[in-house]
């Protein structure tokens, strides 16, 4: 009986040490893919944290939950590959952005007058995606000269019939435990490797079918955008703020965005955009919306047309304005 014991001792010991080398190992990758990338900028609220890539007319890529500038310049990236350089800062409370003690939206938007201004850009093309387009419509709307065209993917902002904290939790167990692994690293590590399908709906929120049905490409993207979430010990300050505002975000003074507007999103989003977004769209005096069927949050086998629909809203309202498509001095 006790060498018995000792073999199970042995074999859980090793089993142990074996799991911690993996979650060390990947962790050790996702925090170079980090190094390098960025750049600080003092603004009148503190360190601000962006990375750029790029050239051509400048577009501010604000990140969704999760994120960093990271998110913003690997999900905006299809934008650099059709002439435009993306200025991607990490939102308060990610990565190297510390967050300001009781901060608000308003004051994550003029943080981006003060990034613009640090690198001598006078206007831009806003982009907010998920989260991020909370304080990407913000600043449309407080700082109506710098922003040429605002495009809102995904948006987890308010619509009259978009349900308060909507989530795709199943049960208020599931919605626990999420948020529970989103303060470990190694917890949300763990819930990725055992249970891929649970993340992606619950963290994702877009079903695992539509992404197995998907291409080896686009299942690629979501694992990768699943993964890169990580380290989420460096973001979390920003979740919990995000689970907060986007969850039940408040109502904005949406007829003082005076920029054109394009809105995307799919019905089966399970956070709920493709309220927010028809909102958005009409409510906007110039808006326009661009609605899936199906595709989830990640508008999963849409990418390459999202994107493309993307650049073209930005073209043509460029030449609308007579502004030249390289980049301002």
């Amino acid at each position: 009986m006790r060498g018995l014991l000792l073999i199970l001792m042995i074999v859980l010991a090793a089993s142990t040490a074996a799991v911690w080398f993996l979650f060390a190992w990947d962790m050790k990758e996702l925090e170079a893919r980090l190094e390098g990338r960025s750049q600080m900028v003092e603004t009148r609220f503190g360190a601000m944290e962006y990375g750029s890539v790029g050239s051509g007319y400048p577009v501010l890529a604000i990140h969704g939950s999760g994120g960093g500038f990271d998110q913003g310049l690997e999900f905006v990236g299809p934008l650099a590959d059709h002439g435009f350089r993306l200025i991607a800062p990490s939102r308060f409370g990610y990565l190297r952005t510390p967050a300001p003690e009781g901060f608000t939206l308003v004051q994550q938007a003029d943080a981006y007058v003060d990034l613009l201004d640090h690198l001598d850009i006078e206007r831009v093309v806003v982009f907010g995606g998920s989260a991020g387009a909370l304080s990407a419509m913000q600043f449309a709307i407080r700082h109506p000269e710098r922003c040429l065209a605002l495009v809102l993917l995904v948006p987890a902002s308010y619509a009259p019939d978009r349900r308060p904290n909507e989530s795709a939790a199943e049960s208020r167990f599931a919605e626990t435990i999420m948020m529970t692994a989103l303060r470990s690293d190694f917890l949300f590590w763990s819930a990725i490797q055992l249970s891929p399908d649970a993340m992606t709906r619950l963290v994702l929120a877009t079903e695992p079918a539509l992404v197995h049905a998907a291409g080896q490409k686009e299942q690629a993207r979501v694992r990768d955008v699943l993964n890169h979430i990580l380290p989420v010990s460096r973001r979390a300050e920003g979740l919990l703020f995000d689970s907060r505002t986007a969850g039940d975000p408040p109502p904005m003074e949406l007829d003082k965005i005076a920029c054109p507007v394009l809105a995307v999103s799919a019905e089966d989003d399970l956070y709920g955009t493709a309220a927010s977004a028809r909102h958005v769209a009409a409510s906007v005096p110039d808006g326009r919306l661009l609605l899936y069927p199906q595709g989830g949050h990640l508008l999963v086998d849409h990418d390459e047309e999202v994107w493309q629909a993307i650049a073209s809203f930005i073209m043509e309202t460029l030449a609308g304005e007579n502004v030249a498509s390289g980049e301002p001095s």
